[in-house]
């Protein structure tokens, strides 16, 4: 399990960020300071983070503001964003907090012990999905690796199958034949995609059913058979008469 995530400190004074990192510096995380909103955003262009400590009340772009943005974004949309303002702020500060997306809210001078806590339960549930990530991505490279060769030959001998001079010669042989190289075509699609990208095409290969690869049978209509010639029926035979008593 990964032991380190990282932490966005956002603050436009650099008392605040030192004093964050020294209640945080016990996490044994990585810190990334910024003074910004606009440095956060930069910062979130390239990282991933547990979580964000964002004060509100900064010079040009502001906390609620700069959540607005990073909610907007697919890639950070998800990072849970704590505010931290100063206590003197308006009661309707807190609802404009969540209304933008935060999942919670302190207020200066804020509990140290209580910040930790809260910042330490998103680390943890952040190093928990990067496990799982990295455990689905070595699942999936092996599914890909049990299933790539075995499929190859189901390829090998649709192709062979399709060669066949009697399935040319059936219209309806050779489209089952065409059916079924596209549906196995489809199968390797997925197991590609798996093997790259093992964690985002998991549901891709679980979602190509067997039924979908191969064409049920009931829908192949077998090739005419003649009927056997009825059988002669044997000659009847006499029953033999009683002899009678004189």
């Amino acid at each position: 399990m990964p032991r380190q995530a990282q932490i966005l400190l956002v603050d436009d004074r650099s008392e605040n960020l030192v004093a964050l990192e020294a209640i945080l510096s016990s996490l044994n995380q990585i810190l990334v300071p910024v003074r910004s909103g606009e440095q956060a955003l930069q910062a979130l262009l390239t990282g991933e983070f547990a979580v964000i400590l964002l004060d509100i009340v900064m010079p040009g772009m502001d906390g609620f503001e700069t959540a607005a943005r990073i909610k907007r974004q697919a890639r950070t949309r998800d990072v849970p964003i704590i505010f931290l303002t100063a206590g003197s702020g308006p009661p309707e500060q807190a609802f404009r907090g969540y209304a933008a997306g935060a999942v919670d809210y302190l207020a200066k001078p804020f509990d140290p012990w209580v910040l930790k806590s809260k910042v330490s339960v998103f680390v943890d549930l952040y190093l928990k999905s990067v496990q799982r990530d990295q455990a689905e991505g070595k699942a999936g490279r092996w599914l890909a690796d049990q299933l790539s060769g075995p499929l190859a030959a189901v390829q090998e001998t649709v192709e062979v199958l399709r060669g066949l001079t009697a399935v040319a010669r059936d219209a309806d042989a050779e489209q089952v034949a065409a059916r079924l190289a596209r549906r196995v075509g489809r199968l390797r699609e997925a197991i590609d995609a798996l093997a790259a990208h093992p964690a985002d095409a998991v549901g891709q290969v679980s979602s190509v059913k067997l039924a979908d690869v191969v064409e049920p049978a009931d829908r192949i209509e077998p090739a005419d058979r003649t009927e056997p010639a009825d059988r002669t029926e044997p000659a009847d035979r006499t029953e033999p008469v009683d002899g009678g008593q004189g």
